[in-house]
């Protein structure tokens, strides 16, 4: 495992640093930006949007609504409104359209913290974790829409850390702090890429609408590839990788066509030799080479 030093110094000594790092500082600005907007109305009266990522207004016309959150809502037994069904067909179309873990990567505010540790536990060096399925999201989100039909309550959003973080802003973090720091310890401590790669159900759900989306990840280059892995270290869900990169010999198409793909482009970012592009469906290496 590389250090966080000489993690993609071979893209920045050769692409420069902004090329390096473009859709990361590209992550961080959309992340940052949507928590502001969310913000403005609040602190400064400014009110460009109005709610938070669950259910939200823009200018007062278009609706927007999470589908993870409308569905629990509906398994619980609410008759949500029409604007919230017209917020739910935005929302969907727009993930078919760019991907649906984007979410992931470019919106959802818990991957700053996720991130963070991820990068100390690169500097720290800290290879030792344990083993967990990445399987277990898919119970999880199993359970987080079966418990509603028994309770009538959407249990995941009492604990759910992107709301917890919205509400913390407006109203305090309080207990809030906690649920962060577990989640900065569990992914620095205990299992690499933890929380967004082996146990948040908002990915998985996305995921799902991930399998439909138009962007790609191709590995275009893949014969230029020197082995260097900075690939597999930066990316959250690095199995994902092996066989448009490796599959040369198994006659795997160069597409990251997995549903799990957030987007980030960070492999995009840290290969010196522009294995990967940033393409659609369409435009995308159907045939392996």
């Amino acid at each position: 495992m590389r250090n966080s030093n000489s993690l993609g110094q071979e893209a920045i000594n050769k692409k420069g640093f902004f090329l390096a790092n473009r859709f990361l500082i590209l992550r961080r600005l959309s992340q940052i930006t949507i928590l502001t907007l969310f913000l403005l109305g609040p602190l400064l009266g400014i009110w460009i949007i109005q709610g938070n990522l669950s259910s939200s207004l823009l200018l007062d016309v278009i609706p927007f609504t999470d589908p993870f959150v409308l569905t629990q809502s509906m398994m619980a037994g609410h008759i949500p409104i029409s604007d919230a069904f017209v917020g739910f067909a935005i929302v969907v179309l727009f993930y078919l359209v760019i991907g649906g873990r984007v979410f992931c990567s470019w919106v959802c505010p818990v991957n700053l913290i996720t991130d963070a540790a991820s990068w100390c536990r690169r500097a720290l060096k800290l290879r030792k974790e344990i083993i967990i399925s990445r399987q277990l999201r898919y119970w999880i989100l199993a359970m987080v829409m079966i418990l509603p039909l028994f309770t009538g309550v959407m249990s995941w959003e009492m604990i759910n850390p992107v709301s917890a973080l919205h509400r913390g802003l407006f109203f305090g973090m309080g207990l809030g702090w906690i649920l962060f720091f577990i989640i900065f310890a569990f992914d620095l401590l205990a299992v690499e890429h933890g929380w967004c790669g082996h146990l948040c159900p908002v990915g998985v759900f996305y995921s799902l609408i991930n399998r439909f989306s138009l962007i790609k990840i191709d590995a275009k280059n893949r014969a230029k590839c020197t082995d260097c892995m900075d690939c597999f270290e930066v990316c959250p869900e690095p199995q994902i990788l092996k066989g448009p990169v490796y599959g040369h010999n198994k006659n795997i198409a160069t597409l990251v066509n997995d549903m799990h793909c957030t987007n980030c482009g960070r492999c995009v970012d840290v290969c010196a030799e522009d294995v990967f592009v940033i393409t659609t469906l369409f435009n995308a290496n159907k045939k392996p080479h």
